[in-house]
Protein backbone atom coordinates (compact mmCIF):
# COMPACT_ATOMS: atom_id res chain seq x y z
CA UNK A 1 0.00 0.00 0.00
CA UNK A 2 1.34 3.11 -1.02
CA UNK A 3 1.66 5.94 1.25
CA UNK A 4 -0.51 8.47 -0.64
CA UNK A 5 -3.59 9.97 1.09
CA UNK A 6 -6.69 11.75 -0.78
CA UNK A 7 -8.42 14.01 1.60
CA UNK A 8 -12.05 15.50 0.95
CA UNK A 9 -13.71 18.47 2.55
CA UNK A 10 -16.82 16.46 2.95
CA UNK A 11 -14.95 14.26 5.35
CA UNK A 12 -15.73 16.49 8.04
CA UNK A 13 -19.25 18.02 7.12
CA UNK A 14 -21.73 17.25 9.98
CA UNK A 15 -24.63 18.12 7.73
CA UNK A 16 -23.49 14.74 5.80
CA UNK A 17 -23.90 10.93 6.57
CA UNK A 18 -21.55 8.34 6.11
CA UNK A 19 -22.99 7.55 2.98
CA UNK A 20 -23.00 10.73 1.46
CA UNK A 21 -18.75 11.03 2.19
CA UNK A 22 -18.67 11.98 6.04
CA UNK A 23 -15.69 9.71 7.37
CA UNK A 24 -15.47 11.42 10.75
CA UNK A 25 -17.35 11.82 14.37
CA UNK A 26 -19.96 14.46 14.58
CA UNK A 27 -18.63 15.19 17.45
CA UNK A 28 -15.37 16.64 15.07
CA UNK A 29 -17.14 17.55 12.51
CA UNK A 30 -17.94 21.31 11.31
CA UNK A 31 -21.14 22.69 10.56
CA UNK A 32 -20.35 23.27 6.75
CA UNK A 33 -17.69 21.32 5.40
CA UNK A 34 -14.43 23.20 5.51
CA UNK A 35 -12.62 25.22 2.77
CA UNK A 36 -9.74 22.76 1.24
CA UNK A 37 -7.15 25.99 1.82
CA UNK A 38 -8.66 25.57 5.66
CA UNK A 39 -7.53 21.79 5.28
CA UNK A 40 -4.50 22.39 3.65
CA UNK A 41 -3.22 25.17 6.72
CA UNK A 42 -4.43 22.17 9.45
CA UNK A 43 -2.33 19.63 7.79
CA UNK A 44 0.80 22.12 7.52
CA UNK A 45 0.30 22.83 11.54
CA UNK A 46 0.70 19.12 11.79
CA UNK A 47 3.97 18.89 10.28
CA UNK A 48 3.13 17.50 6.84
CA UNK A 49 4.55 20.36 4.44
CA UNK A 50 4.00 18.48 1.09
CA UNK A 51 0.17 18.20 1.03
CA UNK A 52 -1.27 19.68 -3.01
CA UNK A 53 -4.49 20.91 -3.27
CA UNK A 54 -6.22 19.57 -6.93
CA UNK A 55 -9.63 20.43 -8.41
CA UNK A 56 -11.20 17.08 -7.75
CA UNK A 57 -14.51 16.47 -6.17
CA UNK A 58 -15.70 13.55 -3.92
CA UNK A 59 -17.53 10.87 -6.53
CA UNK A 60 -20.41 11.30 -3.91
CA UNK A 61 -20.43 15.00 -3.76
CA UNK A 62 -18.97 15.96 -7.17
CA UNK A 63 -21.67 19.00 -7.99
CA UNK A 64 -19.61 20.68 -4.86
CA UNK A 65 -16.52 21.08 -6.57
CA UNK A 66 -14.88 21.50 -3.48
CA UNK A 67 -11.24 20.45 -4.34
CA UNK A 68 -9.36 17.77 -2.88
CA UNK A 69 -5.88 17.09 -0.90
CA UNK A 70 -3.21 15.18 -1.55
CA UNK A 71 -0.03 14.65 0.83
CA UNK A 72 2.14 11.40 2.17
CA UNK A 73 1.06 9.74 5.21
CA UNK A 74 2.68 6.28 6.54
CA UNK A 75 -0.21 5.62 8.93
CA UNK A 76 -3.19 4.72 8.66
CA UNK A 77 -6.02 7.14 6.72
CA UNK A 78 -8.29 6.94 9.70
CA UNK A 79 -5.41 8.10 11.96
CA UNK A 80 -4.76 10.83 9.76
CA UNK A 81 -8.70 12.17 9.43
CA UNK A 82 -9.30 12.11 13.29
CA UNK A 83 -5.87 13.83 13.89
CA UNK A 84 -6.89 16.88 11.27
CA UNK A 85 -11.05 16.67 12.76
CA UNK A 86 -9.74 17.48 16.25
CA UNK A 87 -6.78 20.49 15.06
CA UNK A 88 -10.30 22.02 12.83
CA UNK A 89 -12.65 21.20 16.05
CA UNK A 90 -10.10 22.91 18.15
CA UNK A 91 -9.90 26.12 15.78
CA UNK A 92 -13.74 26.39 16.70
Amino acid sequence: MGTSRIIYPCYFDGSLSRAEGRRVSRKYTQKAAPKVQELERVVRRLGIADAVIEPHSHPAQWFRREGRLVLEWKGSKEQLLRKIARKLSEKQ
